[in-house]
């Protein structure tokens, strides 16, 4: 059966798709997203309004200006490129919520720009690891009171951000042990659950041991001991190897032993890392792995230290955290290679396993 569109001359073309685009004009010119009320906001942006504009202030400077009248305002340019962290949603379906009124290649403009602008301007500012002894002396004070294990200023895990298959002669690094393209995304958070360190820029391929021996978190930390920083430690699972400044449980611990206690407790300290980590992606579910990422890596791992970014926001803003629901591409590299600690380490650990047995 022939298609009207046989029909229709190149002029007539030209007229449909002028005439869409005005009334796509019209329909941005009259779209007001805070006319919401605030609980359908955070539904669907995940921010609050007030979260909303000042991630908004923050990036207008550095948004491209706006020349003719048919340009995107900055406004719908942030709702749409938030609304697919949000819901992982396609890039046409941003495009028609709230009436928003972009076509898909709009949208993928428009998202590509505010991923490069999100990245630059939040990352720096609202993911950083703790430097100060206030902010030590605060995390350190809430894992000894919740938990009752000293020294943590935070706990670190990998975790997998799905994504579609790189370019051929690349796709052997991103693909995982569980066989799906992914990106080998490192986080440690504190006892509030913000992320205070990602690396989001690894190949599936790879071991969380090998992501923490390059990083300069690693670096980081064995500065400050060498320069005489004690009792200070994040905690990891035996996927991590034992350091002076990273603490590990006991391989093959006999129940009842002083060890079994130890790993106990350092599961129930750590365990928040994981919490953190289901939360990050139930809020910003283009992260969760239920529809991988269709970018670049480069742009994957932007797209991810950004929601961990906006997560950090959220809490600020005190928006309520989403329920957790079980995440099916959560992996760890538990017990999947023997490693060699640190004798230091060893009697490091061992001292607090003593503290703990007191």
């Amino acid at each position: 059966m022939l298609s009207v569109g046989n029909f229709l001359s190149e002029d007539e073309d030209e007229y449909i798709q002028n005439d869409l685009n005005v009334r796509r004009k019209i329909l941005r010119q009259e779209s007001n997203i805070f006319s919401m009320t605030d609980s359908q906001f955070v539904s669907y942006f995940r921010l609050s309004k007030d979260a909303f504009k000042y991630v908004l202030g923050q990036i207008t400077p550095d948004l491209r200006n706006r020349v003719k009248s048919t340009s995107v305002p900055n406004t719908l340019k942030l709702a749409a490129t938030i609304r697919i962290l949000a819901e992982g949603s396609y890039q046409k379906g941003a495009g028609n919520d709230f009436n928003v009124s972009l076509s898909q290649s709009s949208v993928s403009n428009v998202f590509r720009e505010c991923i490069e602008v999100l990245h630059n301007k939040l990352c720096p500012n609202w993911i950083s690891f703790p430097t100060t002894e206030e902010e030590k002396y605060e995390i350190k004070e809430h894992f000894l009171k919740n938990t009752g294990f000293p020294g943590v200023i935070g706990c670190i895990d990998g975790t997998h951000i799905k994504i579609v298959a790189p370019r051929m002669e690349e796709r052997f690094k991103y693909l995982n042990r569980k066989g799906f393209y992914s990106l080998n995304v490192t986080v440690v958070c504190d006892h509030k659950l913000r992320i205070r360190y990602i690396s989001s820029h690894h190949h599936g391929s790879v071991h969380d041991s090998l992501v923490w021996n390059t990083s300069d978190l690693k670096q980081h930390m064995k500065e400050n001991f060498d320069n005489g920083e004690r009792n200070t430690w994040i905690l990891g699972d035996a996927g991590y190897p034992l350091e002076k400044f990273l603490i590990t449980p006991f391989r093959s611990a006999d129940e009842g032993s002083p060890e079994c206690r130890f790993n106990k407790i350092h599961s129930k300290t750590r365990n928040i890392v994981e919490r953190a980590i289901g939360v990050l992606k139930n809020r910003f579910r283009c992260i969760l792995g239920a529809r991988q990422l269709h970018y670049t890596p480069d742009i994957c791992g932007k797209v991810t230290a950004v929601c961990a970014a906006l997560h950090n926001i959220c809490i600020h803003f005190k928006i309520e955290m989403p329920i957790v629901n079980a995440n099916p591409y959560f992996m760890t590299d538990s017990n999947d290679v023997e490693m060699n600690d640190d004798l230091n380490a060893l009697d490091i650990r061992s001292s607090i396993m003593l503290s703990l047995s007191n």
